[in-house]
């Protein structure tokens, strides 16, 4: 099925997507059918429903990253990467193919603005991009303070375009904030620029890769992203309809951070008379 750009802009708004948003976007294109014009079509049709006051808002992280295991590498090997491993630039770092072109498209899109962090990084086009993109610390990079925080704090909303439910990414937001015990953490090696040197930084964060917590005890073995999404379409914090030749979903940040947040701390929170981590 051919879909252009006048259907997907139609389907969008039948969905919920607001004039004037900050519309945090993850796309499948191939389970939209073949949009004429690609990834530029897609984002042309959301900035026509968003308007010239919405924003648009993109996970992109670093296709070309380090490896995470660098003391696993033989040494030579691991010395050529310490020494020669272009340090992370959001003008040039390509966006992970894994998430999607559409990440990529609007990482280059006139006017984007990056928020500079290797792993957890985002890009946004529109009038609120810098005030949400910066600052992103590069610890905890998912929690209070970040990008993905602002955009609950300014009423944004999560568009899947075609996307699965496990690539909801202010998930992650949301079990960073959980205040419960026990968390899992890690810890990896980047380049990147500071006051324009090339350094080697250790940064830290919850394990967004295997669950900071042992989510397979309330979702079993469904990925804990989709499990917290599904929940919140049931609570009616998003709905699901047609887009293009698949499907979309609409959900309001807050709401579905707020109820996964709950969900946490129900399943997982100790006595409140402890710190929190």
């Amino acid at each position: 099925m051919l879909v252009g750009r006048t259907l997907l802009a139609r389907d969008l708004g039948a969905l919920g997507v607001r004039p004037g948003a900050i519309a945090f976007v993850h796309c499948r294109m191939s389970a939209l059918g073949t949009v004429v014009g690609g990834a530029e079509t897609v984002i042309r049709a959301l900035l026509d429903v968003v308007g010239p006051a919405g924003t648009l808002v993109a996970y992109t992280g670093w296709e070309d990253a380090p490896p995470d295991d660098l003391d696993a590498l033989a040494q030579a090997d691991r010395e050529l990467i310490l020494a020669e491993h272009p340090a992370y630039d959001p003008a040039v770092a390509r966006a992970r193919r894994d998430h999607g072109r559409v990440a990529e498209a609007l990482r280059t899109w006139p006017g984007a603005v990056h928020s500079g962090h290797p792993e957890a990084g985002i890009a946004a086009v529109g009038p609120g991009g810098r005030e949400i993109t910066l600052p992103h610390p590069l610890d905890d990079a998912y929690g209070e303070g970040t990008p993905y925080a602002r955009v609950v704090e300014r009423s944004g909303q999560v568009v899947l375009l075609g996307a699965p439910l496990d690539t909801v990414t202010l998930v992650h937001h949301a079990e960073a904030v959980a205040r419960v015990h026990g968390k899992r953490r890690v810890e990896w090696r980047c380049p990147v620029l500071v006051d324009g040197t090339r350094e080697w930084r250790t940064l830290h964060d919850i394990d967004t890769g295997s669950g900071a917590l042992p989510y397979e005890r309330i979702a079993g073995e469904v990925d804990y992203v989709e499990h917290f999404a599904r929940q919140a379409l049931e609570r009616g914090a998003g709905r699901s309809g047609p887009l293009g030749s698949g499907t979309g979903h609409v959900f309001d940040a807050a709401a579905l951070v707020a109820g996964t947040v709950a969900s946490i701390e129900a399943a997982f929170a100790r006595s409140p008379t402890r710190a929190w981590d």
